[in-house]
């Protein structure tokens, strides 16, 4: 019983659908619509096989459908690689042209550098941009005499400065890795059919660390939707690579560093030293990679999946960016290009963030959750 002191307010009647605007009602009628609709997709993803039988077939034939479409998109990447083997052919003179230049082995004439400049400062700016870079290599390296001047001889370092350019490969070589690739002349890239894949051929100079005249890497790619995920198909991938043997001369090897250990022995407390050998960091590991399990099926832990993933970004890398534009990385022109559209991808990135903690299901443990899952494997675009 209300209490007559305090009083009591009166709930107001209950709109009419005459007395309510257009709006109001447009936004009940939606409202409910969206409802009916949620409730039905929320059921089909609970489960399925709520639907009717009839329908249910329906939805088996649209898979089927998918499927075949599957497979036609995975011959079109086929087609896409053989197109890609036909033009390399093509490439292959340009590559050859491009290595007897910076090697002294061809002096281009004037037809052959009569290269058209937007601006005659533009060519000014970039012989100052490698000047400067030169002084910065000199301070950090005071024994480095490198002078270039009007009798020097094809184009020194070419290959050392581009992995120096690039962040992806700057980070993967130490400090004793430069005398090596100093004597780097080129590095060659050759397409396979059977199976599908390519390898990278890294040709040097005969030099005081190792006998091989060429380092090769080794991958293998697959081109077809997986049985147990087929419609979990984007392209051809890389799932496989395989390095090569390096003959290194004595006491040369860079990827492997001696360590002494004390023990002290549990009961005679005696003290001894023993040396052991592990793995340096180096560039040259690029060479051997983990193994890759021949069962599909087996796991791999986690340290092994990471250095895979990160060792097939970087042959694709190579493959797609720098062995075709090798020249613009050394000078650096498409590390600005590549500069510029990180940035526009970390603005997006931003704004996502936003809007995603305006979102009231927004849950950040979930999202952290996915990022720090590895790739299985290198897409191919």
């Amino acid at each position: 019983m209300a209490d007559p002191e305090k009083g009591t307010t009166a709930a107001p009647p209950a709109a009419t659908e005459e007395e309510m605007s257009e709006e109001e009602v447009d936004d009940v009628e939606e409202e409910g619509e969206g409802g009916e609709r949620k409730e039905l997709v929320d059921k089909l993803m609970k489960d399925p096989q709520s639907l009717p039988v009839a329908v249910k077939r329906r939805v088996k034939a649209l898979k089927k459908i998918q499927l075949q479409y599957t497979d036609l998109e995975a011959d079109f990447y086929k087609e896409v690689h053989a197109l890609e083997v036909k033009y390399d052919k093509m490439h292959q003179d340009l590559y050859e042209k491009r290595r007897q230049v910076i090697c002294a082995e061809h002096e281009p004439n004037e037809e052959e550098c009569d290269f058209p400049s937007d601006d005659e400062e533009e060519d000014k700016n970039l012989s100052k941009d490698m000047e400067e870079k030169a002084k910065i290599d000199e301070e950090k390296d005071e024994s480095k005499i490198h002078e270039f001047d009007e009798n020097t001889k094809g184009i020194p370092e070419f290959w050392l400065t581009i992995f120096k350019n690039v962040d992806l490969l700057a980070e993967m070589v130490q400090d004793y890795d430069e005398p090596i690739l100093k004597n780097l002349t080129d590095i060659q890239l050759k397409f396979h059919d059977e199976p599908m894949g390519f390898t990278l051929e890294f040709h040097f100079l005969e030099n005081d660390f190792f006998t091989n005249k060429t380092l090769t890497k080794y991958y293998e790619m697959k081109c077809a939707p997986d049985k147990e995920d087929p419609f979990g198909f984007e392209g051809p991938e890389i799932f496989k690579c395989k390095g090569c043997t390096i003959d290194w001369k004595k006491g040369k090897n860079v990827t492997v560093k001696t360590i002494k250990k004390k023990q002290k022995h549990k009961s005679r407390g005696a003290v001894r030293t023993i040396t052991k050998t592990v793995q340096n960091d180096s560039f040259f590991n690029f060479f051997n990679p983990p193994p890759v399990p021949e069962d599909p099926n087996e796991e791999m832990d986690e340290d092994t999946q990471a250095l895979l993933t990160a060792d097939f970004e970087i042959g694709h890398y190579i493959r797609e960016r720098i062995i075709p534009r090798a020249v613009l990385f050394y000078t650096g022109e498409a590390l600005d290009d590549e500069d510029f559209e990180e940035e526009e991808g970390e603005e997006g990135e931003e704004g996502d963030d936003e809007e995603e903690e305006d979102d009231p299901d927004y849950d950040p443990t979930k999202e952290k959750a996915v990022k720090g899952q590895q790739p299985a494997e290198c897409k191919q675009q």
